[in-house]
């Protein structure tokens, strides 16, 4: 059969394609292979740059082109630098300095917003704003994104590097550790405010985190916190495995999470990092600008997360809950069950403190007064197992003689409306029936509720009842006499025979096995008392 000159003109144009086929995928064969010969070592496999938009596609290019004629592979340590104020900075001169000596290493400032004035980076540094915008793909906003390095330095603004091997020894003495508790080194940072190591506690049931000085070791301190201004070298791997990796204050944000997950931090004597700038703010008002904004930012990141209180290595107290000038932490109570206990926690310790508060307030005016109180249900057994309110309980409560009401001016005129008394507490008939609440304040309605008993033929009954299987009538005989016993930090009265009492309200051996107040809703799981 003969061949047509068509014919075999498209036959040629065939077998040409698929040569050009063929070679094109050998290219990019040996271009995937070349770019997994760079990343060697690194634990984080690097993403396509075409995925990360022009500005990733830049770094990685860049840095990738300087590793492969540096070192024939690519850098270990990205340097990114998230604490620093946009009014007053030395961004560029940081990275200046790194870039100077070690070239080859991405640099990476990281903000919240845009800054302003804006940042002036040399060349090798670039800025990430973690801000999403409508007009970007997400991946340009998400630091995972931009660090395709084994490990980051993270670094404080001012800092200068002085000693271009100090990110050997860094990775030196992080890689010793084998994958151990230790996963973060630290060194200081020279003639700033000295670095100290802290033990740091984090309770999430009782929403507090507690610091206090740790000892320190021949080699290093091993610790869970740091105080100061420190460099800090922590895997790229393990610093994304944070539910938020870069949170400002960053190292508050940063232990609290690590200390959650067991891990510790090595600090070290040497190699150091100098800082020029000292101190960092030029003028007071500036400071006081950044102290300013460092409270804010703190009081952001412990109510996210869920860390109401703080004690300090000193001895004295933060606290980022509820006040008397705010509304309590939780909302509408729904069978007998807070909201709170749902998430596995106590009440609020900024709560605890509201209602012993209004509670030794309220105790103090009844006897002034000349009412008759005593402990009542959950409150009594708080007493009696804690000497103190419940740590999940909501309420105080507390019986008084429906009698003993007209010696009290607060109580006396409340028929209609609420009373607000010299102190900001709020005195008033309760909606739910015949007894009296007393609130911490206006905007704060933490309580303690108020119940009238009248004897009748030596019972103790009320007008008013609820559904709690305690709230029912009792024998007179449990108030007389009252007995004195410590309570929330003061001496309370309560019934004499505080067993009997609870039983005939709760049922036997109450006081000994702990639950809360809606076992069917949510029960407590004593193994973690």
């Amino acid at each position: 059969m003969r061949i047509s000159l068509c014919q075999g003109l498209l036959t040629g144009a065939i077998i040409l394609n698929l040569l050009i086929l063929y070679y094109v995928s050998r290219a990019q064969q040996q271009m995937m292979e070349k770019r997994k010969e760079l990343g060697r070592g690194s634990r984080r496999a690097a993403r396509p740059a075409s995925l990360l938009g022009g500005a990733l596609g830049v770094i990685g290019a860049e840095h990738a082109g300087m590793a492969a004629e540096g070192h024939g592979r690519g850098p270990r340590v990205s340097v990114l630098l998230r604490e620093f104020e946009s009014f007053e900075n030395y961004v560029g001169d940081v990275a200046n300095s790194f870039l100077r000596q070690r070239p080859e290493l991405p640099f990476l400032a990281v903000a919240d917003t845009f800054p302003y004035p804006p940042l002036v980076l040399p060349e090798g540094a670039r800025l990430l704003v973690l801000s999403p915008s409508p007009d970007q793909p997400p991946q340009a906003h998400r630091p995972e994104f931009h660090l395709q390095t084994e490990f980051v330095l993270l670094v404080p603004d001012g800092v200068e590097l002085e000693q271009p091997r100090v990110f050997e020894r860094l990775i030196k003495e992080l890689e010793g550790e084998g994958g151990g508790p230790v996963r973060l080194v630290a060194v200081p940072v020279l003639t700033r405010s000295a670095v100290q190591c802290l033990h740091l506690r984090v309770n999430l049931k009782e929403w507090t985190a507690t610091y206090s000085p740790a000892a320190s070791g021949s080699s290093g301190s091993v610790c869970t916190a740091l105080q100061g201004d420190a460099v800090v070298l922590i895997r790229t791997e393990d610093l994304f495995n944070l539910s938020v990796p870069l949170g400002r204050p960053l190292f508050p944000a940063l232990f609290v999470q690590t200390t959650l997950r067991g891990w510790k931090v090595k600090l070290l004597e040497s190699p150091c990092f100098s800082a020029n700038h000292r101190p960092l703010f030029s003028s007071a008002h500036n400071q006081w600008k950044a102290d300013t904004r460092l409270k804010e930012a703190t009081g952001k990141l412990m109510r996210s997360f869920g860390l109401k209180r703080l004690l300090l290595p000193e001895g004295k107290e933060q606290w980022f809950g509820c006040t008397k000038e705010t509304p309590r932490c939780f909302g509408t109570v729904q069978d007998d069950t807070p909201d709170y206990l749902y998430l596995d926690r106590w009440t609020p310790p900024c709560c605890l403190r509201a209602l012993r508060e209004t509670t030794k307030y309220v105790i103090n005016i009844l006897e002034s007064s000349g009412v008759r109180y005593w402990l009542e249900g959950g409150s009594l057994l708080g007493a009696v197992r804690h000497q103190d309110i419940i740590p999940w309980d909501y309420d105080v409560d507390l019986g008084i003689y429906l009698e003993d009401v007209p010696n009290c001016d607060h109580l006396k005129n409340l028929d209609s409306g609420s009373l607000v008394d010299a102190n900001g507490y709020v005195w008033e008939r309760a909606v739910e029936g015949d007894f009296y609440r007393v609130q911490y304040s206006e905007a704060n309605h933490l309580h303690v509720d108020l119940w009238p008993f009248y004897s009748r033929n030596g019972i103790m009954t009320k007008d008013t009842w609820t559904e709690h299987k305690q709230d029912v009538e009792f024998p007179e005989h449990f108030l007389q006499p009252l007995v004195p016993m410590p309570f929330a930090g003061i001496t309370a009265y309560g019934p004499n025979n505080q067993r009997a009492f609870l039983e005939l309200k709760f049922g036997e051996g109450v006081i000994e096995n702990p639950q809360y107040p809606n076992p069917m809703k949510k029960r407590l799981d004593r193994s973690k008392l």
